[in-house]
């Protein structure tokens, strides 16, 4: 018989910023972006938080990803990931959502982290956490190198589809499972369990959640990893993915600082 899963967003559900724009000062003290890159990345992590990202910008993101991407050697890339992700990440989790996930392994729910964020960047994290099952964005890599091409945008209503295909393929009853998210643009995602739950949402989110009477969480209080990290191993070294952080993360910085100055 079919169980339930639990789906969770990543930034801003699990962690309290964007889990792609996190890496800007790792780039830059590795000497892999400028300082003019990361200034503009801390200027858009400020927007970001505080505006939030909207259908236009993220496909600004998915359209930029190509031409920034492109030419990045993996196994440049491969130490920055080791070497940073424990310390960009490990400050910035919420309490409710570790608790949450525990709560949901302990029912015997499959936990997945669905973000639209790099696979890899979403995979280390999610080995920090605990956690085995992820779906988010992917881009092509031959002999090492990035490609350039995007394979699969992990956004709207393609999380949706990754979720049911999941679903299919593991064996795992949607109408069981829950999903959490903190964001409008995950209204597919979130529609496509039988148990939705809105996460520090936006203003469009929870309109959208009284009008339906779906529970609406607030997660506020941070947690230290330092203890549960000591007793996990540590992520796989091939996993690597600053390449597409930092891809996504300059497209969204340029996008949002731009429309943050039309809007002032």
């Amino acid at each position: 018989m079919a169980s339930g899963a639990a789906f969770f967003d990543l930034d801003k559900t699990i962690i309290s910023k964007s889990s792609t724009l996190a890496f800007g000062r790792p780039l830059y003290e590795a000497g892999m972006v400028n300082r003019r890159v990361l200034v503009r990345a801390l200027i858009a992590q400020v927007v970001y938080k505080t505006f939030g990202a909207d259908h236009d910008q993220l496909e600004k993101v998915k359209e930029q990803l190509a031409n920034l991407t492109k030419g990045w050697d993996l196994a440049e890339v491969e130490t920055v990931v080791d070497d940073t992700v424990h310390g960009v990440v490990a400050p910035h989790v919420y309490a409710e959502a570790l608790d949450l996930i525990d709560s949901h392994k302990a029912a015997g729910r499959r936990v997945i982290i669905v973000s639209s964020s790099p696979v890899e960047i979403v995979r280390p994290i999610a080995h920090l956490l605990g956690v085995i099952d992820v779906i988010a964005t992917t881009s092509k890599i031959v002999d090492g190198i990035y490609t350039g091409e995007v394979t699969f945008y992990a956004y709207g209503d393609s999380k949706a589809t990754a979720m049911e295909e999941f679903a299919q393929r593991e064996g795992v009853s949607l109408a069981d499972s829950f999903a959490y998210s903190d964001s409008f643009t995950d209204v597919p995602m979130l529609e496509a369990v039988g148990h939705p739950v809105v996460v520090n949402p936006d203003k469009e989110l929870r309109e959208y959640a009284e009008e339906r009477d779906w529970a609406i969480r607030e997660f506020e209080n941070g947690v230290s990893l330092r203890t549960r990290l000591a007793d996990m191993p540590k992520p796989d070294p091939a996993i690597s993915g600053i390449a597409l952080a930092s891809a996504a993360g300059v497209a969204l910085v340029t996008y949002l600082v731009r429309r943050r100055g039309r809007m002032v």
